[in-house]
């Protein structure tokens, strides 16, 4: 049996397992979150490549086809090793947000959100003007969505509040597009499409690097027959018991059993 791997510091990553289930139900995953280390924002560049490092090692005890890198921080920071040190596909969670938003901006005014780290790396900025370097990009941190999130605060007036004062200033630079660029913020879209308007499109990150996933497993012919339902295995650094508790808020499903492991 062959899996699709997936790290990320938490249980934000659990959103980009989400929409592979969606995308391909019959992938058999292994999810890793590094809940004993989280955030990794807050991290030196040296830190967050050996953190990823230790998350690919774990994870490559199993066979796996395809590799994930759920976290926007890992993707801006260690990306480029884990490609070099791994002759499986690596996917980061950037280079497909930003794809899709170059693709459909119509103004050419792109906006990013995302943690502090994410925003600081200055990752999200620096590939879309790669890809095109006439685009305007206007990029914010939104530190307080992520808490918001995994204290389930998610159709609420704080976070209507926390919303408006954050992508106000976006707004009124006129943007077309937002890239949502952490794994939590999916589950605050409509807050946030109820602050910006239906005039700009979000893109979701997670959603982007599912189709990523199932390009690269066409590609290769690796994808699994269509059919039957793929195995679920999880496993975190600490407290199996709140990694449960939220990531059963972000999955809409039971998670039955995850596993505390060290690296």
């Amino acid at each position: 049996m062959r899996f699709v791997g997936i790290f990320d510091s938490g249980v934000g990553g659990l959103t980009v397992l989400k929409e592979i289930v969606a995308l391909l139900p019959q992938e058999h995953i292994i999810y890793l979150g590094d809940t004993a280390r989280v955030p990794y924002g807050t991290r030196s560049p040296k830190t967050i490549i050996r953190y990823s490092r230790e998350n690919v090692r774990f994870l490559r005890r199993w066979e796996l086809k395809v590799l994930v890198v759920a976290c926007n921080t890992s993707s801006s920071v260690s990306l480029s090793t884990l490609e070099e040190e791994n002759e499986i596909p690596v996917v980061g969670v950037i280079e497909p947000g930003v794809r899709r938003a170059v693709e459909v901006t119509r103004k050419g005014r792109i906006g990013v959100i995302g943690t502090e780290g994410t925003i600081r790396s200055g990752a999200y900025q620096r590939r879309i003007k790669e890809m095109d370097p006439h685009l305007q990009v206007f990029a914010t941190p939104c530190p307080l969505f992520v808490p918001l999130v995994e204290e389930g605060w998610i159709d609420d007036p704080i976070s209507r509040l926390v919303a408006h004062r954050y992508l106000r200033p976006l707004k009124e630079e006129g943007i077309d597009v937002l890239i949502l660029g952490c794994t939590h913020y999916p589950l605050l879209e409509g807050v946030i499409r109820e602050v910006l308007g239906e005039g700009v499109e979000l893109v979701n990150s997670a959603k982007e690097t599912a189709k990523e996933v199932k390009r690269q497993l066409e590609a290769r012919g690796m994808l699994e027959p269509p059919g039957a339902e793929g195995e679920r295995k999880f496993f975190v650094t600490d407290n199996p018991a709140k990694f449960t508790q939220i990531g059963e808020r972000f999955l809409g499903v039971r998670i039955d059993h995850v596993e505390e492991v060290e690296l």
